[in-house]
């Protein structure tokens, strides 16, 4: 089987197609709003009613279950809500100073190669965080994002000290891809405890802050979109990612897009 850095890392469109449309949110964003957005969204880009999108949020604290969650991985169930996602994997966190990149695009457009998918997925992080002089890895037995820590005591197999900095868990539904990748900025990593992260011990968590890089959330998001030009294709941003528009404008929107995902929740299958 091919090693996933061995798979090209690109994902280009095979045909001419609209820029994917990028968005990033104020504020935090609940969780389940977020599901039936993503659930609404995906059907509408596959029936050719609604652009490719990247929306990038952060959530108030809590704990996503994947398909693949064990009970045993939750080691303090009442300390923060828990949602079964519906996407793959296993536990994971999500909450403030973690940027999460919700990731709809329609597959059927570029390759149907799941693993391809994650490869790439994983190449645009590892870009992203070559931006800020962080030397991000991929692992064959363990998706995601991983940083060597030279200056930690050895594993107990004698091998170099990692920790995670970026997860990845997603889902598809008829070639649209949905859920996507969660980078650590400034979370608590603390918050991390209550779990064992993606199903795996042995290996600890990290952040841009805890590796001593002081960037902001708005810093990682311009590189984000650099990157992701490179690895998926040109983007295009909604009028809720203007960096130019109004406090009162952002609050608006924010007000009315809050009605929205109230209205895109109803009448939806779980």
């Amino acid at each position: 089987m091919t090693h996933r850095d061995a798979i090209d890392p690109t994902f280009l469109p095979k045909l001419s197609t609209p820029p994917v449309e990028w968005r990033v949110e104020p504020g935090l964003t609940e969780y389940q709003d977020a599901l039936a957005f993503m659930e609404a969204h995906v059907a509408a880009i596959r029936n050719h009613e609604a652009p490719e999108l990247v929306w990038l949020v952060e959530h108030p604290p809590l704990y996503t279950a994947g398909t693949s969650a064990v009970d045993s991985d939750l080691l303090a169930p009442g300390r923060f809500p828990v949602f079964h996602a519906g996407r793959g994997g296993e536990y994971t966190y999500h909450g403030p100073g973690q940027r999460v990149a919700y990731v709809m695009l329609d597959l059927k457009r570029r390759r149907e190669d799941v693993r391809a998918f994650v490869a790439a997925l994983e190449a645009w992080i590892i870009r992203t965080l070559a931006s800020f002089n962080i030397k991000g890895e991929q692992r064959d037995d363990r998706v995601g994002v991983w940083v060597r820590r030279p200056e930690r005591p050895l594993l107990p197999t004698g091998e170099m000290a990692e920790d995670k900095i970026a997860a990845i868990g997603i889902r598809l539904r008829r070639w649209v891809s949905f859920h996507g990748i969660a980078i650590n900025v400034e979370p608590d990593l603390e918050h991390f405890s209550g779990i064992v992260p993606c199903g795996i011990s042995g290996y600890g968590v990290t952040s841009f802050v805890d590796l001593g890089i002081p960037a902001a959330m708005g810093d990682l998001d311009l590189a984000l979109k650099r990157s992701f030009a490179e690895v998926f294709g040109a983007t295009a941003a909604s009028e809720s990612s203007d960096p130019e528009r109004s406090a009162d404008q952002k609050r608006a929107d924010g007000n009315k897009g809050e009605h929205v995902l109230e209205q895109l929740g109803h009448g939806l299958a779980p």
